[in-house]
């Protein structure tokens, strides 16, 4: 008897819980809806159940279907609030201080991700944050979270309303776009920040995008269809084989330590050069310790002499040995490495430094600028970019564990379906390093990413802005020897060619020795005026002078360029960042002139010149055309000669 009571309990609870209205958690408390269309509200509930939704001065019903599902449109509202959401069945659920506005999506990798506080400490974030006095704009955060399958809800989420207490945790570039938007409208924004640092663009695009695209969709068909503790199992055996056919197993235990030595024979280990982050090298994505070796000649004057060592940036941490003997160490993934070397370490002839590289996470080892590596004793500079050997010490108890890059669709499933169809007005995206080494293939991997998202809320070509790359001394790149961002840039401004996008250039705001540049108040007021020009019909220019067309006359070439404002300037000086070279593809530095709307472009080194390059190169820092109006030139070239990433494809590890 008593048996039969408690299980009917158990019937009578389970029944009340399958019939609770929830809601997805993108509503909540604060939230912004988006104004002049249609409001979707879904959710889920007992199957057949009623549920009343109640909006402003609305109220409408719908019957949830047998799986328990519903869903209902919400008649078009305009700006305004504070309103409460009532969603009434069994239950009843309340939102609270809800305002009727205009909604952007922020996505992309770290620099979307870079918080005002935080890790990003932007420029002036301090005084940034005190005057953060903008209840009408809100923001939630996506939480960082990966599926093998799309999923119908975020794992968690709370809309927060923006103050000096909030601020700091909002992201840079979404915040200094919404202040600048709210500054012009005077309207609430919500911004839904679903961003990743480090993500490729492959891990936010759909299994379905993939399998109905000719660039992928034999990749796709490779993809395995099993759930993340089995995925996280391959992926380990594909980290560990990896690693052995670079160098053979991990050490044992206490092995590594003996690695700052002299006596240790590295003649086999495997040689990388530096400076590079390791993604761009052999080893991929991994998250670990790895130690670098390499031997240098010291003559006998120099000997036992005091001395400096410079490694460039390091990421994330490091120890750095001399002989054996520590010299210095770091715990920052930004900070130029100078170490001083005492008096009576160096030796004459060979010398060994060893650098213990621990990476925590996103992008490890050592980076920057080739002139920033270097031993320096009196007046003797030896370079110390190059080839050093290394080795594997540890992978982090993560790293071979499932990421958002080890397999491609995973952000989408996790960060993006679950949005769906919440309404919104368009899409900011700041993302492309990591995607650099593929540059070319980016050409086709990006719009297929933002056709994909369009394709899958139904709500036509809503728009999408996005920041092209900034400066920064990823690989030293440049014409002579290739550069892998530019050609990722030129990827971004070929994808202007998708209706309804934009593009923020942003190479005279970078930093050559920082991936993460501190200036994100003027990314967020650029993106932020496309969007007035293009959606809220402001008469501003909102771009920079683009590349339109060429045309060979004696020895020189002219170039034509929309979008070119009130005209063209050369800001600080005579024009720079122009290359020119003849049907031999080599490119020299070029005088380049601007002559009314057009730039003339030539060098006594050239006599039948046959392209041009502007600002093609890593760190396009000292590019300096402009409009009038103060937008930078975008780098580009006229040639279609085969770049260094052509070819490069994104596999399944």
């Amino acid at each position: 008897m008593k048996r039969n009571f408690l299980l009917s309990l158990a019937l009578i609870v389970t029944s009340q819980i399958l019939a609770n209205v929830t809601l997805p958690k993108i509503f909540g408390d604060n939230m912004v809806l988006q104004r002049d269309r249609p409001i979707p509200v879904w959710g889920w509930a007992d199957a057949n159940e009623k549920i009343t939704i109640r909006f402003n001065h609305q109220s409408k019903s719908v019957i949830a279907d047998k799986n328990g599902d519903w869903k209902i449109n919400l008649d078009k509202e305009s700006a305004g609030g504070p309103y409460q959401l009532v969603v009434k069945g069994t239950n009843t659920v309340t939102f609270k201080n809800v305002l009727v506005g205009v909604v952007w999506i922020c996505s992309g990798q770290s620099n979307m991700e870079m918080p005002i506080e935080g890790w990003g400490k932007v420029d002036n974030y301090q005084q940034e944050i005190a005057t953060a006095n903008y209840p009408s704009i809100r923001q939630i955060k996506v939480p960082n979270t990966i599926s093998a399958t799309p999923q119908k809800d975020i794992r968690q989420g709370e809309w927060k309303v923006c103050s000096p207490a909030t601020a700091g945790d909002f992201t840079a570039a979404g915040y200094f776009f919404a202040r600048e938007l709210y500054n012009q409208l005077k309207i609430p924004i919500g911004l839904i920040n679903t961003s990743w640092g480090g993500t490729h663009v492959e891990t936010w695009t759909s299994r379905e995008a993939f399998e109905n695209s000719d660039e992928f969709k034999s990749m796709i068909a490779q993809m395995p269809l099993l759930d993340l503790d089995s995925l996280a199992k391959v992926r380990n055996e594909a980290v560990m084989k990896k690693i052995e056919m670079l160098q053979g197993a991990l050490p044992s235990p206490g092995e590594a330590a003996n690695w700052k030595n002299t006596d240790i024979d590295d003649v086999k280990w495997p040689q990388m050069k530096l400076p590079s982050l390791w993604e761009q090298r052999q080893l991929g994505d991994l998250d670990g310790v790895v130690w670098f070796r390499k031997t240098v000649d010291i003559s006998p004057n120099d000997a036992d002499r005091e001395a400096t060592i410079e490694l460039a940036m390091i990421d994330d941490n490091d120890v750095t040995y001399v002989n054996g003997v520590k010299v210095g160490g770091t715990n920052s993934y930004n900070t130029h490495r100078k170490y001083a070397i005492p008096t009576g370490v160096l030796k004459a002839g060979k010398n060994v430094i060893a650098v213990r590289v621990e990476d925590t996470g996103g992008g490890g080892g050592i980076y920057g600028e080739s002139t920033d590596m270097k031993l320096t004793v009196g007046g003797n500079v030896i370079s110390l970019d190059g080839n050093w050997a290394f080795k594997v010490e540890q992978i982090s108890g993560d790293a071979s564990s499932v990421g958002p890059n080890s397999y491609p669709t995973l952000l989408f499933n996790a960060m993006v379906s679950p949005l769906i169809p919440y309404a919104f007005e368009g899409v900011i995206w700041y993302q492309g390093e990591s995607n650099a080494g593929r540059a070319y293939q980016y050409r086709k991997a990006f719009p297929l990413m933002i056709t994909d998202w369009r394709k899958h809320w139904g709500a036509g070509n809503f728009p999408f802005y996005f920041v092209q790359l900034a400066s920064f001394n990823a690989e030293n790149g440049n014409s002579k020897k290739g550069s892998t961002w530019a050609e990722l840039r030129e990827a971004q401004m070929m994808t202007l060619s998708l209706p309804n996008t934009g593009m923020a250039v942003t190479t005279d705001i970078g930093n050559s020795t920082d991936i993460h540049p501190k200036d994100k108040q003027d990314v967020g007021k650029r993106l932020a005026t496309i969007a007035l020009n293009h959606v809220y019909k402001k008469n501003v220019v909102y771009s920079g002078p683009l590349y339109k067309s060429m045309k060979i006359d004696g020895n020189k070439i002219i170039i034509n360029f929309t979008n070119i404002g009130g005209g063209l300037v050369a800001k600080n000086g005579e024009l720079k960042g122009f290359e020119i070279a003849g049907m031999g593809g080599q490119f020299y530095p070029a005088v380049a002139t601007i002559e009314g709307d057009d730039v003339v472009v030539h060098s006594e080194e050239i006599r039948y010149p046959a392209a041009v390059r502007f600002g093609w190169m890593d760190n396009a820092g000292k590019d300096n055309l402009f409009n009038k109006e103060g937008f930078p030139a975008s780098p580009f070239r006229t040639d279609k000669w085969k770049g260094i990433t052509e070819g490069r494809k994104f596999t399944i590890q």
